[in-house]
């Protein structure tokens, strides 16, 4: 009976300290949301004067925005799919096969997310201003590969050793080639993982502003280069606010597709590869 009344007692501690962390996330998001539906809110009300949409207009108006949201989308749609051609195969090989050099070149791939990633930025900076490839949109390419390595090789390298062997190896036995073994039993398994992938390397992507800013600009400005400009010049804060709402999109779209994989484990099991 004891045994029972310990299992069942609540976790008040647990819940006090979800609470607050909810409320230190969520609060922020509510203020900016906020900021971007009013009109007027002046000190020392606390709530908004008037609502409105004026600045969403004012917003979606102009030119630099729409020209911003498609560089974002196009850049973040490249990257995107030059590291799927390009991680994808290696980390099938890391998964599957045993090389000399496997361990130390895997694990050679968190390298660019151990150090400061403003200093690694700027000595690579450097090698491309000598290629004249600052300002130019594959300068902007090319130093955004860096940021989706973590996602596109280490997650699925966890996919593709969580595959049931032994539904490969049934399939083999009865004479199916192994191109067909990959894609009618493979990938089928390690898709849902591998589209995790996929969809955070395009929202990390999408959001990457040092990259952006330091190798592209001024010619390539994508959406959150705008956004700190607007925050730095523009003294509304409501521009500002209307477009951190338009960056949360991508994020939230995001976050419904990956969190069954998310919450699956397969991030633990592939850091533990």
């Amino acid at each position: 009976m004891a045994r029972l009344l310990v299992e069942k007692r609540t976790d008040w501690v647990g819940i006090g300290f979800a609470a607050v962390l909810s409320i230190i996330i969520v609060f922020p998001l509510l203020v900016v949301f906020t900021w971007s539906v009013t009109n007027v809110w002046r000190y020392p009300s606390v709530i908004p004067q008037e609502f409105g949409l004026r600045f969403w207009q004012a917003t979606l108006a102009r030119a630099d925005v729409w020209s911003s949201i498609t560089m974002s989308l196009t850049l973040a749609t490249v990257v995107t799919l030059l590291s799927a051609l390009i991680c994808l195969p290696a980390a099938y090989a890391f998964a599957r096969l045993d090389f000399p050099g496997r361990s130390i070149l895997f694990f050679s791939f968190l390298a660019g997310h151990a150090f400061p990633k403003f200093g690694l930025l700027v000595a690579i900076a450097a090698i491309f201003l000598q290629l004249n490839l600052i300002g130019t949109f594959w300068g902007v390419v090319l130093i955004q590969l860096v940021g989706t390595l973590l996602f596109m090789i280490w997650i699925p390298v966890a996919a593709f050793q969580s595959v049931d062997r032994r539904m490969e190896e049934a399939a083999r036995d009865v004479g199916a080639s192994p191109a067909r073994v990959f894609w009618s039993i493979t990938l089928p398994q390690a898709g849902p993982t591998i589209a995790a992938a996929v969809l955070l390397s395009f929202v990390g992507t999408f959001y990457e502003t040092e990259g952006a800013w330091l190798i592209g600009a001024p010619q390539i400005r994508t959406m959150p280069v705008l956004m700190i400009s607007f925050i730095n010049n523009q003294p509304v804060i409501q521009y500002g606010a209307v477009l951190s709402v338009l960056l949360w999109i991508p994020s939230f779209v995001a976050l419904l597709f990956a969190r069954r994989v998310i919450s699956s484990g397969s991030f633990a099991r592939g850091f533990g590869a």
